[in-house]
């Protein structure tokens, strides 16, 4: 259709729902992020959703656990928003979505 903001869909017959979950997303402006525990596979079942002004490594800490940014070293990411995988990344970083975040706290521990 040439009408902004336009979409036709139908729940009976499966048109366009994914493309109406794209647009919601995009409209939305949200980020998802997934957890990486050390030495176990990424958790792609409940990803971490960001807002806009959310989107960096702090912000994602800030939702895990309010006291995970007192003993952060680093975070370790894969995704879109790694130069190369994985990649070091302090608290500043700015996530991509479907990105997958580990994060390393002081003593060497992986959350």
């Amino acid at each position: 259709s040439k009408l902004p903001h336009f979409l036709l869909i139908s729940g009976v017959h499966g048109w366009n729902i994914d493309t109406l979950k794209e647009r919601i997303w995009s409209y939305m402006d949200l980020t998802r992020v997934y957890t990486k525990p050390k030495g176990q596979i990424p958790d792609f079942d409940a990803p971490v959703i960001l807002r806009h002004r959310q989107r960096t490594v702090e912000g994602f800490c800030k939702r895990i656990h309010k006291r995970l940014l007192d003993d952060f070293r680093y975070a370790l990411v894969w995704g879109a928003s790694a130069k190369h995988t994985p990649q070091i990344v302090g608290r500043e970083h700015v996530l991509a979505d479907e990105d997958v975040v580990q994060v390393v706290k002081r003593g060497g521990g992986a959350v």
